[in-house]
């Protein structure tokens, strides 16, 4: 077993692509989202975590065009948006359009409301990363803090939304 395991070692690449978040991370997301809902977490804090989900999905999107380098005008951004509208697809024929008051200010389907707020902070919090690496002489401040710092604003985010809602 142990020289198994050291053939396994050795057919590692030496060097790795650097990815914007851990693979493992994002599949536990997804199959997650299911799970929550079906105990009873409320779709808005399912949705907020969805579209920080679908968000990375598009991110990855883009570093497989520039593999390719495919390039053309607005990329990012049609990317962007047409990955974190799928979550009309995730979610067909599971959640019913019933738009109800946030906070008293606008009417919204909390589903769709939490996807635009978690694909929001999930960019947010990438370039608060960025820009807190770059302050720090292009170093993070503690291991992990690329995938820290997201999940962090966004369980906050969830637990203002269960309050909200």
């Amino acid at each position: 077993m142990k020289k198994l395991l050291m053939a396994l070692i050795a057919l590692m690449p030496v060097s790795a692509i650097a990815n914007p978040a851990c693979a493992v991370c994002t599949v536990a997301i997804g199959a997650g989202l299911d799970i929550a809902r079906r105990l009873g977490v409320p779709d808005s804090v399912v949705g907020l975590w969805a579209g920080a989900m679908l968000t990375l999905v598009g991110y990855w999107t883009l570093k497989f065009m520039d593999k390719k380098n495919w390039h053309f005008r607005g990329r990012d951004t049609i990317v962007i948006l047409l990955s974190v509208a799928m979550i009309g697809f995730v979610y067909m024929g599971m959640v019913d359009y019933n738009p109800v008051s946030i906070c008293g200010v606008i009417v919204m389907d909390p589903v769709l409301f939490g996807t635009m707020c978690g694909a929001l902070i999930f960019i947010g919090t990438a370039k608060l990363y960025q820009w807190m690496k770059k302050k720090n002489g292009g170093h993070a401040h503690f291991p992990f803090e690329k995938v820290v710092i997201p999940v962090v604003a966004l369980a906050l985010a969830s637990w203002a939304m269960m309050i909200c809602f």
